[in-house]
């Protein structure tokens, strides 16, 4: 069975790896600040901060936007419950914004039409690498002063008008490096931020809310003098964690354009086949085919069917909408209508061209 994910991984670094876990320096130091040059280099951002996972990440999110307990903020429940499970634990206030059903992406009409004066946050979840409706959601930003965040938890690499997702002018755009994320680093992820007063504060949120040059004194010890002002966490990327993900850069453009061109290869097949469309592409946007998405009008048995054939197809995420946690469980006729007809085949760069068949 081709599987749907499949954890990327570079060659020849069990020598570096093992003078990492020799050397004495473990946390983030070297590797690290490598790992985010990279990566501001590979997107064309300017702020950019790698954090320990991804939930963490969406912590620091939150923390730096300094939102409280009871705020509110409108996100897709059509997307990984990482996305939103942190809304919870801060004790947000859920508004689950409708989607387009041809795309899985949010409907800016129905964003803009749940927008109140409780408002603090915009998240737009870019689903499994199909990228939403870019101009549109900034605009409401815009328009109401509400910062917009993009979700690129399994978007990166994805485009807008020729810029990689994190160079789109959003305010912050959060990733994962999870392990069946391209780049993976076992576990991680990465915000970027549009300003450097974002970024300035996020820093400090992520190492404890310390600023390390003003943390110690002269002597190196702790300075007496010295205030914590914000909350933070211990999100420091590790130097293993860096050096895999380091590692993986050269490789992207490469992979990418495998799932591109197995992409193009499964509108073949799909053409061909009866009650059965390709997922929407929103005008001016490259996806990272991270799953090529289809519309099934019989979704159960397109699964069975992909499935007999070799290919695991699977519906990737249930809508968030339906948990109790949230405690938002109103239905919304594009997330139904989605849920119920969306289908995910394999595309990722370990597929070869010629198993894309039927």
């Amino acid at each position: 069975m081709i599987p749907i994910y499949k954890p990327y991984m570079p060659d020849n670094l069990m020598s570096e790896l093992n003078n990492i876990l020799y050397s004495g320096q473990l946390s983030y130091g070297k590797y690290g600040k490598q790992f985010e040059s990279s990566l501001k280099e590979y997107i064309g951002c300017e702020y950019i901060l790698t954090i320990s996972s991804y939930n963490i990440a969406m912590q620091v999110v939150l923390s730096t936007l300094g939102l409280q307990f009871g705020d509110e903020v409108i996100s897709s429940p059509v997307s990984c419950l990482a996305s939103n499970q942190p809304f919870a634990t801060k004790g947000l206030k859920v508004i689950w914004a409708d989607i387009n059903p041809y795309t899985g992406t949010l409907c800016p009409n129905d964003v803009e039409a749940k927008i109140t004066t409780n408002t603090k946050a915009i998240f737009h979840n870019h689903f499994c690498g199909y990228v939403g409706d870019i101009d549109a959601i900034n605009a409401i930003g815009e328009k109401y002063s509400i910062p917009i965040i993009d979700d690129g938890i399994e978007a990166f690499g994805s485009e807008f008008k020729g810029n990689k997702l994190g160079n789109v002018g959003t305010d912050m755009t959060v990733f994962s490096f999870q392990t069946v994320r391209l780049p993976n680093t076992i576990d991680g992820g990465a915000i970027v931020f549009k300003t450097e007063a974002l970024f300035e504060k996020a820093k400090i949120i992520r190492d404890y809310g310390i600023d390390r040059t003003m943390f110690r004194d002269e002597m190196n010890e702790i300075n007496a003098n010295y205030d914590i002002k914000f909350e933070g966490y211990g999100a420091l990327m590790s130097e293993v964690n860096s050096l895999i993900g380091l590692r993986q850069i050269g490789s992207l453009n490469n992979l990418l354009i495998k799932q591109r061109i197995n992409s193009t290869l499964w509108d073949n097949v799909i053409y061909e086949l009866k009650g059965i469309k390709k997922l929407s592409i929103t005008e001016s946007t490259s996806p990272n085919f991270w799953v090529y998405g289809l519309i099934s009008y019989n979704k159960i048995e397109t699964i069975k069917k992909f499935r007999k054939q070799g290919f695991y197809a699977t519906s990737v995420h249930i809508n968030n909408n339906i948990y109790s946690i949230f405690n938002n469980k109103g239905k919304l006729k594009g997330v139904s209508e989605f849920i119920n007809y969306f289908v995910a085949l394999p595309c990722g760069w370990w597929v070869e061209n010629e198993q894309i068949k039927l």
